[in-house]
């Protein structure tokens, strides 16, 4: 197993480990590896957390160009999930993301800056879209390091945080609190922990452990075949 890119991470992460390939790869994010998580304040003296459960993505990274590395993020704003159904309804609806009509978030990489190798930090400028509102934000990246699987994937993993203002995309919604201050707070805090996947060249495709649909034309002709 090969374990590096800790501390020669660079943009996104992963320049180091690349040292040898000639071109950009591109890495796909891993869903049940990843995390889109945020935390708001509630009424001033707590905080409400929560995720958003499906989304896709890809980072790409050039050794050769590391302040060129970018990625993309789109996420569905429906798979929203604050562990408390009503809520979720609520955030879902005009008062905040109206996820009728905007039923996706996007981040679109533009800049890589402030690139430090000794500490596996850079920070990553891009374009965040919510409700049709586009807007630039800053996401602090701290590299996780790569490894390979032993089952033909180069992995990597790296976390970015940032802190967006929700007002800016429109979701403006709030109540007084009685004593003073609002029921939802104005800031919203990101933590987004990837893992991304890139196939090794030469490796075998991964058998598929669903099982076949009955009626599946392709299992019959194999049976047919082989009785014959």
């Amino acid at each position: 197993m090969r374990i590096s890119g800790i501390h020669h991470f660079g943009a996104l992460l992963l320049a180091s480990a690349l040292a040898g390939t000639a071109a950009a790869e591109t890495y796909n994010v891993d869903v049940p590896h990843t995390d889109i998580t945020f935390k708001v304040r509630h009424m001033g003296i707590s905080n409400v957390t929560g995720k958003f459960e499906k989304f896709s993505g890809s980072f790409d990274v050039d050794p050769k160009n590391v302040k060129a590395t970018k990625g993309t993020l789109t996420i569905d704003v429906n798979s929203i999930n604050t562990s408390n159904g009503k809520r979720d309804g609520h955030l879902k609806s005009e008062d905040f993301f109206d996820a009728a009509h905007f039923p996706e978030m996007k981040f679109v990489s533009k800049e890589v800056r402030d690139v430090k190798e000794a500490d596996s930090t850079c920070t990553l400028i891009g374009d965040f879209t919510i409700r049709g509102m586009t807007k630039e934000i800053a996401l602090k990246i701290k590299g996780g390091g790569i490894i390979n699987d032993g089952m033909g994937n180069e992995r990597a993993a790296f976390t970015a945080t940032g802190r967006i203002n929700r007002f800016d995309y429109g979701l403006k919604w709030n109540k007084a609190v009685e004593a003073g201050g609002l029921v939802v707070g104005q800031d919203v805090d990101l933590v987004l922990a990837f893992e991304g996947v890139h196939k090794l060249p030469g490796a075998p495709e991964a058998k598929s452990d669903k099982a076949p649909a009955p009626g599946d034309k392709s299992v019959k002709a194999a049976a047919d075949k082989a009785a014959k």
